[in-house]
């Protein structure tokens, strides 16, 4: 297993395809335990979500990005931008 992070950049003016999408992207992640080790949104100017992070635990970066391309807010057309990396952990854990 290797350690992947997945950010994204939502859609300008999208916090309402955000918040109608959230429940259902917390239960795919929900649904897939010990994939997302660590997440949590970027906040705008006004403290408003804008966008996540998340480190994942995957089999490969393949599999990391279908579990991307499967998350509901992925299908909802939230993102305006995303990506997947490989990442290690250099300072601190995930635990």
């Amino acid at each position: 297993m290797a350690l992947f992070v997945i950010t994204w950049t939502d859609k300008p003016d999208s916090l309402q395809v955000r918040m109608a999408a959230r429940e259902n992207h917390l239960a795919y992640v929900r649904n897939n335990p010990g994939v997302v080790r660590l997440g949590g949104p970027f906040l705008d100017q006004n403290g408003d979500m804008a966008g996540s992070l998340m480190i994942v635990e995957a089999e490969s970066l393949d599999a990391a990005r279908a579990f991307h391309e499967a998350d509901p807010y992925k299908k909802a057309g939230l993102f305006e931008a995303s990506q997947v990396k490989p990442w290690r952990v250099t300072i601190g854990s995930i635990g």
